[in-house]
């Protein structure tokens, strides 16, 4: 667990995601972390299957999370069933869970008081994937600035 502000949320995230094998799925409110994202789009580069979904705020903004997933590749979806799609989720290789309040911002690293978990269990990052895929389910996929 970690705990921010300067908590080590965000390093504890990249070397997460520098560990995976075989796939990242990520469901995200805000999300501007360029360490997070850089690990993100590294991850695609060595061969991952990395997919998120971001809250619908991400599709009005200038440039947004959803820009910038889009343009470097990563299969990005918007849902916007909900009135916010505020969850914080990374799930890797079916088997590890990173959550709790910690937004992927450098805000949330350095100036908000939140909270991280790194949960190592298949069953439970199982559910975790199922209700990914729900959201998946009804969200659409993002194509960039129309």
């Amino acid at each position: 667990m970690y705990f921010s502000p300067h908590g080590g949320c965000t390093d504890a995230i990249v070397k997460e995601i520098a560990k995976a094998n075989s796939e990242i799925l990520v469901q995200a409110y805000s999300f501007t972390s360029k360490d997070i994202a850089k690990a993100l789009v590294d991850a695609k580069k060595r061969g991952l299957n990395v997919e998120i979904i971001l809250d619908k705020s991400n599709r009005s903004r200038k440039y947004s999370a959803a820009d910038f997933t889009f343009n470097m590749g990563i299969t990005t979806y918007i849902d916007a069933q909900h009135a916010i799609a505020h969850n914080k989720i990374i799930i890797i290789d079916g088997e590890t869970v990173i959550t709790g309040s910690f937004n992927f911002t450098k805000a949330a690293e350095e100036k908000n008081a939140e909270n991280l978990l790194i949960l190592k269990n298949r069953d439970l990052a199982e559910v975790y994937i199922e209700n990914w895929n729900r959201h998946k389910g009804h969200s659409v996929l993002y194509e960039g600035k129309q």
